[in-house]
């Protein structure tokens, strides 16, 4: 199976021993407390679940500037995006010390893990929005990645964590959630070598279905994992109870079986584009893909950045060797009138765009909310009914 990223074997901060989680809980209620913000909150949850291998919790500030600007650390591990907790910490918290992190999403606020508090750094508006202009290519306040970044706090908190829960994804989404250990094991279960990962925060229609079939057929793949972000999004987008259905139910009836597992993780989108389908590429590697899937517009929003700039990046600006996942580049897919079948739109000769069913999302939305299904071509009917119940509600 192929290597975790950065290191020989995987190691997630989740503290899977019983008997010492229950200490350690114990432990976290004589300590002082932080109340994590939901941007730290996912961090600790990918950091737990083996996701953000090998990084042992919270970057201090040199490393994240280095990663803001040079997508590595001080010591020279790639990393795209910095994984920091950034917050309005109290005067109670000190540097060093050991604190209990709390979860922001839970009623009663939980504790989610204990941090050995390394240092903590003031970090200035004009450092904040350094980061935020590498990541995100825009300060650009109307982002939402952006905006939610600057608004962190004005302290950034580092060091090392154990983490104790992995907030409500286990127990909100108990068939689909899965950290990347569990995910390991299941591919070595099945006995897939070659494993497509396909990134997705929205319901699959016909397309991205059939983009799946074109990628394991290209690559001879042993099977696909449909992995759904169910964290945080921004307003409008599609609840992750409903995407889940409509993935599973497309899976279930159009895949055949043992070729597709469906499953989740626990992140708020960052919508940062370029920067995050790399830190998609990286979390995939460890949870156990060698390919994933890279299409149009990957992890964007509005119009910041160009259709093909997450495909690029991988091209430009990845050193040789510093990811041992590949990445299967893809157009948009669309179903062909004159064909009678979904293509990737740059594969075929002799089409306007009225030759493909094209439909936008607000389209679809209206269609839906108004009770009428989406042609067959663009959405499984399966799928659509599920969709159309959750806009007429």
């Amino acid at each position: 199976m192929i290597k975790p990223h950065g290191s020989k074997v995987l190691n997630p901060l989740y503290v899977r021993d019983t008997l010492r989680r229950e200490q350690l809980l114990v432990e976290a209620q004589q300590l002082p407390s932080l109340l994590l913000n939901s941007a730290a909150a996912a961090n600790a949850v990918m950091l737990g679940s083996g996701y953000f291998n090998p990084l042992a919790g919270y970057m201090n500030l040199a490393d994240a500037l280095n990663c803001a600007e040079y997508m590595h650390t001080v010591d020279g591990l790639f990393w795209p995006v910095p994984i920091v907790n950034i917050c309005n910490a109290s005067a109670a918290i000190k540097a060093p010390s050991r604190i209990a992190l709390r979860d922001p999403n839970v009623d009663g606020n939980p504790v989610m893990a204990i941090m050995d508090v390394a240092i903590i750094e003031p970090v200035t508006d004009a450092q904040l929005e350094f980061m935020a202009t590498k990541i995100f290519a825009t300060s650009d306040l109307n982002h939402p990645g952006v905006a939610t970044f600057l608004g962190l706090g004005t302290q950034l908190v580092s060091g090392r964590v154990d983490v104790l829960c992995l907030s409500y994804f286990q127990a909100d989404f108990a068939d689909t959630f899965q950290t990347a250990y569990e995910i390991r094991s299941e591919i070595a279960e099945r006995g897939w070598e070659k494993v497509i990962a396909f990134q997705t925060r929205n319901p699959m229609h016909r397309a991205h279905e059939e983009l799946c079939r074109i990628a394991m057929q290209r690559l001879n793949a042993d099977g696909v994992i449909v992995h759904m972000l169910l964290g945080r999004l921004k307003h409008g987008d599609i609840p992750a109870t409903v995407r889940d259905d409509c993935i599973r139910k497309m899976v279930e009836i159009y895949f055949p079986k043992n070729s597709v597992m469906v499953s989740g993780y626990g992140f708020d989108m960052l919508y940062a584009g370029p920067r995050e389908a790399i830190l998609h590429a990286i979390f995939r590697q460890n949870m156990g893909a060698t390919h994933l899937i890279v299409g149009r517009d990957h992890a964007g929003v509005g119009e910041y950045y160009s259709a093909f700039a997450a495909q690029e990046i991988f091209a430009q600006h990845v050193p040789a060797g510093a990811l041992e996942i590949q990445i299967f580049c893809a157009d948009h897919t669309a179903y062909s009138k004159k064909l009678e079948r979904v293509v990737m739109m740059n594969e075929v000769d002799d089409h306007g765009k009225d030759d493909f069913v094209l439909l936008s999302g607000t389209a679809v939305r209206e269609m839906l909310a108004n009770g009428q299904l989406p042609p067959p071509e663009f959405s499984r009917p399966e799928v659509a009914d599920i969709l159309m119940r959750y806009y007429q509600r």
